[in-house]
């Protein structure tokens, strides 16, 4: 079985797959248990100059905050960067499309990075971990988890918003989800069988 998981984050100069650029990328590869592989990597990625010209004010204080707006004239291509990510999944990931991508609201980067990165993107399992909808399901079902989860503090910085998924996972997954190793069989067909839907 293959427990590998990974993580990406993006930082963008906005949402809009028309208008915005990528301007980094971080990943970071984990085992089931949540445990970090390797080093990780974190890129920061030259855009072009229209994209900085029609960032919306809110984001660039964000990036000029970060220290990141800072940064990309330093950065590399987007051919580059995708080549470095996917060198470290795939150290770590030997098949394709085995993998989850996971993070938080990751449905936005996976967007970004089949615009991006469709080498790194179809790499990828088409199946995604996306914290944000435990943190949902616990808002609604366990308020008093959701309300005393850890507080974050990445700066909006690819590679620290990541390490903050990871983290705020395994919060969750000690405050709300079923202890380890879960029901027994004979449990768990018990109460699969009170959600069996009838025949349509």
């Amino acid at each position: 079985m293959n427990d590998r998981m990974v993580w990406i984050d993006c930082e963008m100069t906005g949402l809009s797959l028309t208008d915005d650029a990528l301007i980094e990328v971080a990943a970071l590869v984990t085992d089931s248990e949540l445990n970090v592989l390797g080093e990780g990597v974190d890129i920061v990625i030259r855009p072009p100059a229209a994209a900085l010209e029609t960032m919306p004010d809110v984001v660039r204080k964000m990036h000029t905050s970060s220290g990141l707006l800072d940064e990309l004239d330093a950065g590399t291509t987007l051919a580059d960067a995708e080549e470095k990510v996917l060198a470290y999944v795939r150290e770590h990931v030997k098949e394709p499309g085995k993998a989850p991508l996971c993070g938080n609201s990751v449905g936005t980067d996976r967007g970004f990075l089949l615009r991006d990165m469709p080498d790194l993107e179809s790499y990828l399992h088409y199946r995604i971990v996306d914290v944000s909808s435990v943190k949902e399901l616990a808002r609604r079902w366990y308020p008093r988890a959701y309300f005393n989860s850890p507080e974050k503090n990445g700066n909006h910085r690819a590679l620290a918003d990541i390490r903050e998924s990871i983290a705020e996972l395994r919060y969750y997954r000690e405050a709300v989800f079923v202890p380890q190793p879960g029901p027994d069989s004979d449990t768990a067909k018990k109460i699969a069988a009170k959600y069996v839907l009838p025949a349509e």
